[in-house]
C-alpha cells in the first residue's frame, strides 16, 4: 500500500517536470472535447480570445502539488520500520545473557576439587585457574612445616633412643636451641698423657707412626692436643680448647693442622659454630664437641655413670670438624678385654658407623681401669684409608 502510493507521488512529479499538464481531475470545469454541437463548435471558434486565456489559468488551478502535499504526508507510516527494529535488539540482548549463566553454574560446581578441574579445563580455562587458585592455598600450609623440617636434618639422628642419660642435642628450627637441654652428669677424667703406637695405610701404602694425647683439665678450662708424627712425611696435630662445667666439656676452639692450620669456633653468645674455611655456620647444639673433645667427653660421659650407658643403647653427639657439624651416634658395646703393646684391658667398645656417603667409621676402646680413656683408636675413612692407634705404654 505504501509502495503503491510514493509510486504515484513519484509518477504525478515526472509528469509535471515533462510538461505534461494536460491531466482532468474531478476539481476542474473543462468539459471533454467529444460533445459535437454546432453552436457550442461556433461558440467556441467565435470566442477564441476569452476562452485562451482562461483554459492556462485552469492548469495553474490543478495544483497537483497542493494535491500532492496533503498525501506527502502519507510516508508518516515509515516510523513503523523504526519502531520495528525495537524488539530486534531486545532480542540480541535475551540471546546473550542465555550462556552466562552456564559458567556460574560451573563456578558453583566448584568446591568438589575432582569435579572442578575435570570441567573447568573444557569449557572454561579461565575458571580453571580460579580453579586453581583456590585450590593452591591450603598447600602453602604443609610447605611452611616442610621448611621448618628441612632445616636440621641431623633431627632424626637426635632423637634419644636410649634412655635419657644419651647426650641428645635438639635444634630448633631457626638453628639455635628452642629450649634447654637436660644433659647428663660427666665427670672428666684427670690429666694425662697417653702414648700410642700407629699402624695405618694411605692409598693402598701402609704406615707406622708415634702418636700422643694430652690432656690437661685445671680451673674449670681444659686443654687437648693429639699429634701423629710419621717418618719422613711429618706430623699432623689437633688441638681443642675450652671450659669444663657439670656436664662435661665445652669446646671454644678445634684446630687441625698438617701443612697449613683450619679451625672451627664455637660461639656460645650466637649459639653458632664458625668456621675459618668460609663453610656456611653450623647451629651450636647443646652438647655439642669436636672431633678430638668427643673422645674425652664420651669418657667423662661413663666416668660419672657407668652403668647408664648398657650395651645396645646410644649416645648422640654433634660433632664438629673444620667444615661441617653433623650429629654423630655412637652404639655401645659389650665389655671385653683386648690385648695392646701396653697390656691387656678390660674396655666398652663403641662404634659409630657411617650413616651417608662419604662417613667415616670411628671406633673407639674406653678402659674403666684408666677413667674410661681410649687405649684404642680406629678411624676408616670412606675410600678405604685406615689409621688404628694402640696404647704403647702405661701413662
Amino acid at each position: 500500500m505504501l509502495t503503491a502510493l510514493v509510486a504515484l507521488v513519484l509518477g504525478l512529479h515526472l509528469v509535471l517536470l515533462a510538461g505534461g499538464i494536460t491531466l482532468q481531475l474531478p476539481g476542474t470545469a473543462r468539459a471533454p472535447a467529444p460533445p459535437a454541437t454546432g453552436a457550442s463548435a461556433s461558440a467556441a471558434n467565435a470566442e477564441p480570445p476569452a476562452t485562451a486565456p482562461a483554459a492556462r489559468p485552469q492548469p495553474v488551478q490543478v495544483s497537483t502539488v497542493r494535491w500532492i502535499v496533503p498525501v506527502a504526508p502519507a510516508p508518516a507510516p515509515r516510523p513503523e520500520p523504526a519502531s520495528r527494529p525495537k524488539p530486534a535488539p531486545k532480542a540480541a540482548p535475551m540471546a546473550l545473557p542465555a550462556p552466562v549463566p552456564e559458567p556460574v553454574a560451573v563456578a558453583q560446581a566448584a568446591p568438589e576439587p575432582a569435579e572442578a578441574v575435570a570441567l573447568a579445563p573444557a569449557e572454561t580455562p579461565a575458571i580453571a585457574s580460579q580453579e586453581v587458585a583456590v585450590s593452591e592455598p591450603p598447600t602453602p600450609a604443609p610447605e611452611a612445616p616442610a621448611e621448618a623440617v628441612a632445616a636440621p636434618p641431623a633431627t632424626p639422628e637426635t632423637a634419644p633412643t636410649s634412655e635419657p642419660t644419651s647426650t641428645t642435642p635438639s635444634a630448633a628450627t631457626d638453628g639455635k636451641a628452642s629450649a634447654p637441654v637436660a644433659l647428663p652428669p660427666a665427670t672428666p677424667p684427670p690429666s694425662t698423657r697417653l702414648h700410642y703406637d700407629v699402624t695405618g695405610n694411605v692409598k693402598g701404602i701402609g704406615y707406622k707412626a708415634q702418636g700422643t694425647l694430652d690432656w690437661a683439665v685445671a680451673d674449670g678450662r681444659y686443654e687437648a692436643r693429639m699429634e701423629m708424627r710419621v717418618l719422613l712425611l711429618g706430623s699432623r696435630s689437633q688441638t681443642s680448647i675450652g671450659h669444663v662445667g657439670p656436664n662435661g666439656l665445652m669446646p671454644e676452639r678445634f684446630a687441625d693442622k698438617s701443612r697449613s692450620e683450619k679451625a672451627a669456633h664455637f660461639d656460645a653468645a650466637q649459639q653458632r659454630i664458625r668456621f675459618s674455611s668460609n663453610a656456611p655456620e653450623a647451629p651450636l647444639q647443646p652438647g655439642a664437641q669436636d672431633r678430638l673433645s668427643l673422645f674425652l667427653q664420651l669418657a667423662s660421659l661413663l666416668q660419672a655413670r657407668p652403668q647408664a650407658y648398657a650395651a645396645g643403647q646410644t649416645v648422640d653427639m654433634q660433632v664438629a670438624g673444620t667444615g661441617d657439624a653433623p650429629v654423630w651416634r655412637f652404639d655401645v658395646g659389650e665389655e671385653s678385654t683386648i690385648s695392646l703393646p701396653a697390656g691387656e684391658f678390660r674396655v666398652r667398645h663403641l662404634v659409630r658407623q657411617p650413616r651417608k656417603e662419604f662417613d667415616s667409621t670411628v671406633e673407639m676402646w674406653l678402659a674403666p681401669s684408666l677413667h674410661h680413656l681410649p687405649v684404642r683408636l680406629r678411624v676408616k675413612q670412606s675410600n678405604g684409608d685406615v689409621a688404628d692407634q694402640q696404647l704403647s705404654q702405661m701413662p
